[in-house]
Order: structure tokens, then sequence, then C-alpha cells
């Protein structure tokens, strides 16, 4: 598999060893007026959300910040779905598809204000996202994602060939067609970023606290959440623990599943990609970032593995996979050279049906929503969902913004 890594746990990624260590606890309280459950980028945003507004919230982890899809992914700050608009559309009919996409608008103007009005350090830019065109077939798909995207207001353009090579330093392989490119897409660090998420939230008075949930039920008119440093009682419970959300909440088993990706990095090299870059290789899609100093982030190749990985929630690495990831360069930049493995990791991401998030009230606990199932796909949503679920909590009510990430959704029962 080449160059023997620098660090082979796949416990930790390359985001999280260049994050802070572990997260200041405070003592679990008995009462909240919200109790937030997880630490990643859904946790940390409402949590955030819910302190800057005067509500009394806690927070609490099982292990460490940033430890689950949102510190181990490939640092991209995207719009949209995961699926192209037009197919969006099919799916969600054309009112919601519009709305979903609107979510990460809104999401990706709140990154910026936050992290100007909160001083967060997590290396964001917006050099635009392209996603490489392999062969005809997705060239037309393009066509058809572009000008419904187009019609809705919303910006993308296609490349042929010679423009895609102006973006990337190192001369094109000849599967190369063309792509697609979104030119505000932006690039992250996003273990870096959630810690400033928690320290912003502690700031505006958030608790935050080393514990897991290991129950949540309903107490009188609010939750009682059982975790391993005791008891709390709560007005509201979000629940924001992605790829472990049927362990906490069983009733929700097989709506959101469990999938492993894996990932590389490579030790620094000059700029060869300046923009983040997505490609079909194999049919899970692949997906690669090169950050301020050099390294390259690049994951994906599923596709190899039995059954795609699905299922499986521990960390760990194969052969196959990484085996098939080393070989996205040699076949798409045939002479790109100096490639060094440094590091390689795995990371838990939670997929539905329809591969969009759910976000919507607890089956059977009134005071209680969760979020999850973003299907590799969760940063766009974080800052905006962060920020309903925040008001749901609050108001005691789901915001209409979150109607088309319903439970009950068609597209997740088909």
């Amino acid at each position: 598999m080449g160059t023997a890594p620098q660090w082979h746990n796949p416990q930790i990624s390359f985001w999280q060893n260049q994050a802070p260590v572990g997260l200041p606890s405070d003592q679990l309280p008995a009462t909240a007026a919200v109790v937030v459950i997880g630490g990643g980028l859904l946790g940390s945003s409402t949590a955030y959300w819910l302190a800057r507004s005067g509500v009394q919230v806690t927070l609490l982890e099982q292990s460490a910040p940033a430890f689950g899809a949102t510190g181990r992914n490939g640092g991209f700050h995207v719009v949209g779905t995961g699926e192209a608009y037009h197919t969006t559309i099919e799916h969600f009919g054309h009112a919601d598809a519009k709305a979903i996409y609107q979510i990460t608008l809104d999401s990706r103007a709140l990154l910026r204000q936050v992290l100007a009005e909160e001083q967060i350090a997590c290396e964001y830019r917006e050099p635009g996202r392209l996603n490489l065109e392999l062969n005809e077939a997705e060239r037309q798909a393009h066509v058809q994602a572009i000008a419904a995207m187009r019609a809705d207001g919303f910006a993308a353009e296609q490349l042929d060939r010679d423009q895609v090579q102006e973006l990337i330093q190192t001369p094109l392989g000849p599967d190369i067609v063309g792509g697609l490119f979104a030119r505000e897409d932006g690039l992250l660090q996003p273990a870096r970023f959630v810690h400033g998420m928690l320290a912003a939230a502690r700031r505006h008075g958030a608790k935050l606290c080393l514990a897991q949930a290991t129950q949540i039920s309903a107490e009188g008119s609010g939750v009682r959440i059982e975790t391993s440093a005791g008891s709390i009682s709560a007005g509201a419970v979000i629940v924001a623990v992605n790829a472990w959300t049927d362990r906490l909440i069983p009733a929700l088993k097989g709506a959101v599943t469990a999938v492993r990706g894996q990932i590389l990095s490579y030790a620094p090299i000059p700029m060869v990609f300046p923009v983040g870059i997505g490609a079909a290789v194999t049919e899970t899609g692949e997906y690669w970032h090169q950050t301020p100093n050099g390294s390259i982030v690049l994951g994906g190749c599923r596709a190899v593995a039995p059954n795609g990985e699905v299922g499986l929630l521990a960390e760990g690495i194969t052969d196959e996979v990484q085996a098939a990831i080393e070989g996205v360069f040699p076949r798409l930049f045939p002479q790109l050279g100096g490639l060094q493995v440094a590091q390689r990791w795995s990371g838990p991401m939670a997929f539905t049906r329809d591969h969009n998030p759910i976000a919507d009230r607890v089956p059977g606990i009134e005071q209680a929503w969760f979020v999850g199932g973003f299907s590799g796909h969760g940063m766009p949503f974080g800052m905006r969902v962060g920020q309903l679920l925040a008001e749901a909590a609050a108001r005691g009510s789901t915001p209409s913004a979150l109607h088309p990430l319903r439970l009950n959704r068609p597209t997740l029962t088909r």
C-alpha cells in the first residue's frame, strides 16, 4: 500500500491530530433548560445558538470534540445536497428540494458570520469545488443539474477539459473530460472549527460535559437523560450523534444507518489542487482537499469493500480500500509524483435511504429532537440546521424550515 504511514491509528484523523486535545469538562448539572447530546458539527452548532440566545444549555460528549464524522471527513464546506439538484427535485418535489438547497446556502452565510464574530481560526477559505467528469454520461448529467440549479437562481458552471486543467497544477489523465465548478464552495479544518464553536458556546454560557448519554425518556413536561456521569433533567433535549443515533433511540433503527468511510493523507507537497475536488472513480465517489501546508486528504473507494462498508461503526482500515484510494491519483493524474502516505484513518458516517438528513422530533418523546443521516454530506447543513434545532428546543415546536427533513417524508419509505 505504498510508503508506511507515520500514523496508522484509525481512531485519530489528520484533522484531529492538529486540533486541541480533549474537552474542558464541567461537572454535570442536575438540571438544564436544554441538553445537547453530541460534540460534533451539529451538537456544537446547536449548543452555540442556544447559548448565544441566552438559553441555559449543557452539551454532553462521550469522548472528544469532532470525534465522529465531523473530525474525519474531507474538510469541505459546500452548498447543495449529496446528489445532483435535478435528482433531488425528482425525489423530493420542487418546493422541498429548493428549500433543502436553501438551508445549505443559509448555512454558509451563517458560517461566514460566526467565524468573523467569534474569531474562529480553522483555515476557512472559498476557492471553489470541482466535480470532475470522467465520461460523457457524467457530463450530460451535469448539464441537467446546472440547468435545474440556474432555473432556481443557484450558481454553478460547467468547464471543459482545458478549463479544468487551468485549476489543477499537474497534467490531467485521459479520463478527465470536464467538470462542474461551484466557485464559492469552501474548505476548512473541521476539527479546529468544532473546537472553536464549542469554545464560543462556552463563552456564551454553555456547559460542556464529558459524559456518555445512555438513555433518554419523558419526565413530566420535559425529559430525563441518563449518563455515565449521572442523570440530568431538562426542558428539552437535542440528540446529535449521527452514526450512533439508533443506539440512543432504538425506534430509529433502519432510518439512520452507520457506514464506515476510509481516508488517507499524503505528506506535504507544493500546491497542486488549490480547489476542493470530487470524482466518481468508483461508484461511491472519491474526494480530496490540499491543505494550506500542502498535505492532501483523500478519501472514498467504499465500493471495493464488501457491502460498501454499510453497517460498520467501529474504526478500522482495510488493505483493499486503502490500495484503491492510493490508485486514484495515478489514474487521474499519471504525472503526479512525490506522494508519501503520512496517515490513514476511518470515520463513522450515517446514511438515510434518500441520502438526505433527518431532523425531527424523537418518536414518543414530545420535548426531544434528533438529527442525523447526513450521508457523507453533513458540513453544508450544520450551521443552519443547528440554529433551527435550537429554535425548536427553545420554543417547543419544530420550525417549518425543517419540514423537508422530517422523519415521515415519502422518500424514506419508498
